[in-house]
């Protein structure tokens, strides 16, 4: 951590506008009755996030463990590449939907917080309140265990070739994983964006080499699925499979809200906000595809099937923040180190959090917890989207209505 001795916390206050913090000695100056004054209470996050940013905090949440975990659960209940292929478009789709859903939403309500800030203006504080809690004890803290475990396996497994990766060995890189990223983004928020940029550029080079190992597979002919006898090959149309394939293919497709966690630090919103998502799914979703079709031009759906692996800390602690500087956490994660500015106790609970759930194994059995939250939050924050939009039509049809009597009372008049 940058600079020497304890490091001074203030409450922040909510406002739109980020303030330079004034040149004082680090700790601030107290007032009469004790309390820090008024200039030192106006600290905030500064909006230091571009265009390229914001695209790199997309894609770079989307494209993690989900796309080296689900496409042996897509092939698994779809049965046919073509079919497969087929879902994983829907999917890209579905998300590109959502998306939208949230530029309209973030570009509406221009505050940090995400899902919580919506359902929050939609339904009151109940709602919100409730679903502060659901994220902070399950949603978040299993997402970021679920990647930490698949980094964690994949980096182990080439020590195991012939056998299971022990547990124990996962659960000590998982949990290194976690703790070095909560530090890169106490640190300095420069830090964790440039962090996550280069992992950005990293995972995309990685699955480039991927999809160009496939393409030159196809020319070559050596590619035996992608062809017209077996594209369609034991495909299963069942409503339950499809259901359960279109599951398995959205699951990596989280995380396509969670720039708008960190709205406030963004420049100029309205502009970078839905740039950042009209860029960024399409690219993930035309990823997606041509790596999958990568996957079965060198491996047979049988040997998919037989591997258990084919090939966010940042944004998610913004949302404590936010919820804590209303009153519906602890304040205490409402509190940013004012030398980094970055909210440190949030990011600290976060990754602790992260730490506990590693305590199952199973990156199965967590994405099963995390399912039935997610996809709730989501449909509430869109019913919210649905609720403002209703609530803004009747505020415009009064106010016609209002101008209409005005304007026949000054014609009785005359």
């Amino acid at each position: 951590m940058p600079g020497n001795g304890p490091k001074e916390r203030i409450s922040v206050p909510s406002e739109k506008e980020a303030l330079t913090p004034p040149q004082t000695n680090g700790f601030g100056k107290k007032n009469s009755n004790g309390g820090i004054s008024q200039e030192r209470q106006q600290i905030r996050l500064r909006p230091k996030l571009g265009l390229f940013n914001g695209c790199a905090i997309i894609i770079g949440v989307i494209i993690g463990s989900g796309i080296f975990i689900s496409p042996k659960g897509v092939l698994i209940h779809a049965g046919s590449p073509l079919l497969s292929l087929a879902l994983w478009t829907g999917c890209g789709l579905f998300s590109m939907l959502g998306a939208l859903c949230y530029a309209e939403l973030g570009t509406r309500i221009p505050k940090s917080g995400g899902d919580y800030v919506y359902i929050s203006e939609a339904f009151g504080p109940l709602p919100a309140f409730l679903f502060l809690w659901i994220a902070l004890l399950i949603v978040n803290p299993t997402s970021n265990a679920v990647i930490a475990l698949t980094f964690a396996q994949y980096v182990l497994k080439p020590f195991f070739p012939a056998c299971p990766v022990p547990e124990t060995p996962v659960r000590i890189i998982a949990a290194a994983i976690i703790v070095l990223l909560t530090f890169v983004n106490c640190a300095n928020v420069r830090w964790s964006t440039r962090t996550q940029d280069w992992s950005t550029i990293t995972k995309i080079v990685a699955l480039a080499l991927i999809v160009v190992a496939g393409l030159v597979n196809v020319i070559l002919g050596k590619s035996e699925t992608l062809n017209q006898e077996t594209l369609l090959e034991d495909s299963n149309f069942s409503p339950v499979h499809l259901a359960l394939a279109f599951y398995s293919g959205v699951f990596s497709f989280s995380g396509w809200n969670y720039l708008n966690f960190v709205t406030e630090e963004i420049r100029e919103p309205h502009k970078n906000l839905p740039r950042a998502i009209y860029i960024s799914l399409p690219t993930v979703t035309l990823i997606y595809i041509l790596v999958n079709m990568a996957y079965f031009s060198a491996l047979s759906p049988h040997e998919i099937l037989e591997s258990d692996a084919v090939a966010i800390i940042f944004t998610s602690s913004r949302m404590f923040f936010a919820g804590a500087r209303d009153g519906l956490l602890p304040e205490l994660l409402a509190m940013i180190n004012i030398d980094c500015l970055t909210p440190t106790p949030s990011l600290i609970f976060l990754g602790a959090s992260s730490i506990a759930m590693l305590a199952f194994a199973d990156v199965y059995v967590l994405i099963n917890y995390l399912a039935f939250a997610e996809s709730s939050v989501i449909t509430c924050a869109v019913a919210g989207l649905i609720r403002l939009r209703l609530q803004d039509a009747r505020s415009k049809k009064k106010e016609s209505e209002s101008d209409n009597l005005e304007s026949n009372e000054n014609i009785i008049q005359v």
